[in-house]
């Protein structure tokens, strides 16, 4: 990678599209990608090169206002964050009005995270020295005009190349193109198009296949699987719950009732097991603790079956995009015995939480009459539960 020591570039990165082909409220900028947003990723893919003196961030006016607006500016370099127009053009027109009295700058899709550090070098180099440049791709298919469902010809692709970004142009030229072509009334779906409407000569450096645009859902599952395949979506929660023992209550153990023994004291049924195996499936999912949904001070809770309340946590862990890959519970009691119930209470676990039985571990062990546990004073029981995304894109 070259650079000098006084950096001359400055980087504009576009997120204002309003990206219809990815099925997801949530913009694609904004998603996960091997630890890191997406936005994350493209910035530092730019801002890390030497001659980018700072990195101005176009967001659509809604996202201006949104939740996530806030960290953008505590982004490698960013120096401010703009609102974007109805179209690209304008979106870039409003960056490079933000970038100052700088002699180049480079504009990269929000879109594409994944640019080498040499693809930017070779764009920045090359700008500097020709003016304008754009990074291109062979097309490796045959090309095709068609009408409908009708096709009209093939047309020869010995000449055509697919365009990326980021693109790079002295300012002045850029600046100059975008307001030529909206006083022209032509539209331009990139950088490279307005300077070729104003006359410009832009350079073509070859671009990288590992430079994809995310679009859809699907690509942002690709580009997972295939670069970040050690941060695919998987969380680990543990939990622990204890009770006193209630002599007056029936004992009620991972869904099931044990007629005869001495039951827990609790809010709820105090299903000890269920739980510990709830605490855990919360704590994965980032949702806190069955104390925060089921409130003992709230009344409606009073007496409630165990069963019930983890199928509302089973929702609400869907709901938030992930599913149950298996539980492992240990019961920590003196009695009873839960041999001869294992089988029914894997099921009812299980049933309760989506779960086939034999993804639930379930085992118990004696305190050997250690402290108050080991004098049967109470029951206690841990879990530990592992989650993985459920969405689409994952």
């Amino acid at each position: 990678m070259t650079g000098r020591s006084t950096p001359d570039f400055k980087a504009i990165v576009v997120a204002a599209g309003r990206a219809t082909r990815f099925r997801d409220p949530r913009p694609k900028q904004f998603h996960d990608l091997g630890g890191r947003t997406v936005l994350d990723r493209s910035v530092s893919s730019v801002a890390r090169h030497p001659s980018i003196g700072g990195v101005i961030v176009v967001l659509s006016p809604e996202e201006l206002q949104g939740p996530h607006a806030a960290t953008v500016g505590g982004l490698q370099k960013v120096e401010d964050v703009v609102a974007g127009g109805e179209t690209r053009a304008e979106s870039v027109s409003r960056g490079v009005q933000a970038v100052g009295d700088v002699p180049y700058v480079v504009v990269h899709d929000a879109a594409r995270p994944l640019v080498p550090a040499a693809l930017v070098d070779s764009v920045i180099e090359t700008t500097r020295r020709c003016g304008a440049a754009v990074p291109v791709l062979e097309v490796p298919d045959t090309v095709k005009s068609v009408d409908g469902d009708r096709v009209r010809g093939t047309v020869p692709r010995e000449g055509l190349r697919l365009a990326q970004t980021p693109q790079g142009a002295r300012r002045d030229w850029l600046e100059r193109a975008l307001a030529l072509a909206r006083e022209d009334g032509v539209v331009v779906t990139d950088e490279a198009a307005a300077l070729e409407h104003a006359g410009h000569q832009v350079v073509a450096v070859a671009g990288d296949a590992v430079n994809r645009k995310i679009t859809t859902t699907e690509d942002l599952a690709s580009a997972r699987r295939r670069y970040f395949p050690a941060a695919q979506a998987l969380r680990v929660g543990s939990g622990f719950d204890i009770h006193r023992i209630d002599a007056s209550r029936p004992l009620i153990l991972g869904g099931v009732p044990f007629n005869g023994e001495p039951g827990l004291a609790g809010h709820s049924d105090a299903d000890v097991v269920l739980h510990a195996a709830m605490d855990a499936v919360l704590g994965a999912a980032g949702l806190g603790d069955i104390g925060l949904h089921f409130p003992p001070e709230d009344s409606r809770w009073s007496g409630a079956d165990s069963t019930d309340l983890a199928r509302r946590v089973a929702g609400l862990v869907e709901d938030r995009g992930w599913r149950i890959v298996n539980l492992d519970l240990t019961l920590l009691a003196e009695a009873p015995k839960i041999r001869g119930h294992l089988d029914r209470m894997r099921a009812a676990i299980g049933a309760c939480l989506g779960l086939d039985a034999e993804r639930v571990g379930l085992k118990a062990t004696t305190l050997e009459r250690l402290g108050a546990l080991g004098r049967r004073e109470g029951m206690a029981c841990q879990a530990v539960a592992l989650l993985q995304s459920a969405r689409r894109e994952d």
